[in-house]
């Protein structure tokens, strides 16, 4: 990669913890090459770069964030690229962080947010890191409020054009309580999005601010629900060891006090983590302990509106989508019908996926017509919806069918799967 011009004044920084962590110039290359495969970056970096930096050139793009996580790693300590005497990384690259300040945050929100006009073969490139899952949630467990936010209740920043674009006049205490608030309950709004055409990368860096706004706002329930829903992210790209993480993070974190839905939430989403990594009795102790906390629930209870999507229709498609992955493929059909009976039209997406769940349990009882039948019902679903989450759910589905493509019920389905185009 060329870098920019060279500066006269040597970086003395960067020399001081070259030293500090004992790294030779072709070893911290070599670190900053492999990290920037993680996502997925191809740098190329050598010996004759670092003594470039050195000398005071600073490296383009995301390299000098790429830099200072070499340095987070080996040290053990938290490190910026200002830290390094290099440049700052672009936002969507620093979204990776727990931002520094609430305002850090918004900032970096807002750069996510413009980011996200981009074409969507760009924003799928940013890429998705395993790795920068547990330390948020580890920062935002142990950190405190921010005193200026948390005391400072703030109104409600009605929708703008960007997010963190707090409404003037307001006295600064106010204005930074509504825009760390407002931010964190949008920026996962922005994450579905990304999610929803595959920009995992993208969405990634939006909950991790989101969890910061969170816990700057003194928030803890929804500090839970960002971790859930980074969870669900990490089950669904089949990071399973990292998605219990962030349940029991979560849980830890908003403790028993929860209302029962909260808590019914909580486990479920605990329960699809075990099941994706085929740990059935972990799996159904959390089932277990979601339906109980369900059942505790009252009419009278005061939710949160973000957990007011969870019912008993939402717990049963938890549960069918278990037993799918358990491969109990009788109770994940009981549980998807019951899904469907009870979730409303208006939830046309999860009634689609949990149709998709209900085709590959009859797919896996034997009953190949009753798959495919279901099967080509949500690919013409998938086609309005022009959503890659459910597009994927359909290939899933699809790839299970190999075993019987010479079938005619299969047959039958690809037809209809080539008119639909």
């Amino acid at each position: 990669m060329t870098d920019r011009p060279a500066q006269r004044t040597p970086n003395r920084q960067l020399a001081a913890l070259i030293a500090e962590a004992g790294f030779s110039n072709a070893g911290l290359a070599r670190r900053v090459d492999q990290l920037g495969l993680e996502h997925g970056l191809d740098l190329r970096y050598d010996k004759t770069s670092v003594t470039r930096w050195l000398r005071g050139q600073q490296p383009r793009g995301t390299t000098p964030a790429l830099i200072a996580e070499v340095f987070t790693r080996r040290l053990g300590r938290r490190l910026t690229a200002q830290d390094l005497g290099l440049d700052s990384c672009a936002p969507v690259y620093a979204g990776l962080e727990f931002a520094a300040t609430p305002e850090e945050a918004v900032d970096i929100v807002s750069g996510l947010w413009r980011k996200d006009s981009g074409s969507h073969a760009e924003l799928r490139k940013i890429a998705f890191t395993p790795a920068g899952l547990v330390v948020p949630s580890r920062d935002w467990l142990i950190g405190k409020p921010d005193d200026r936010v948390a005391r400072e209740p703030g109104p409600r920043v009605p929708q703008q054009g960007r997010p963190g674009a707090a409404r003037s006049p307001l006295p600064p205490g106010v204005a930074a309580a509504a825009r760390a608030r407002a931010s964190a309950e949008r920026a996962p709004g922005h994450r579905v999005t990304a999610g929803d055409i595959a920009a995992h990368g993208l969405a990634q860096r939006y909950f991790v601010q989101a969890l910061r706004l969170a816990q700057a706002a003194g928030d803890r329930a929804y500090g839970s629900y960002v971790l859930v829903t980074m969870s669900r992210q990490a089950v669904y790209l089949g990071h399973g060891r990292e998605a219990v993480q962030l349940t029991r993070v979560a849980q830890q974190g908003v403790g028993t006090g929860a209302p029962p839905v909260v808590q019914s939430l909580l486990h479920a989403s605990e329960a699809r983590a075990h099941a994706v990594l085929g740990e059935v009795r972990a799996c159904t102790a959390a089932l277990v302990r979601a339906e109980r906390a369900l059942e505790a629930a009252r009419p009278g209870d005061e939710v949160p509106y973000w957990a007011r999507f969870f019912d008993e229709g939402q717990l049963a498609d938890e549960f069918a989508h278990c037993h799918r992955d358990l491969q109990q493929f009788r109770a994940a059909a009981q549980h998807a019908e019951r899904a469907l009976q009870l979730r409303a039209p208006a939830f046309a997406r999860s009634r689609l996926f949990c149709r998709v769940v209900l085709a590959t349990a009859r797919l896996g009882l034997g009953e190949l017509d009753q798959a495919c039948a279901l099967a080509a019902e949500a690919a013409g679903q998938a086609a309005e919806m022009r959503s890659a989450r459910a597009v994927e759910y359909v290939k899933d589905f699809e790839r299970r069918l190999e075993p019987y493509r010479d079938a005619a019920p299969v047959r039958g389905y690809r037809e209809k799967v080539a008119s639909l185009g």
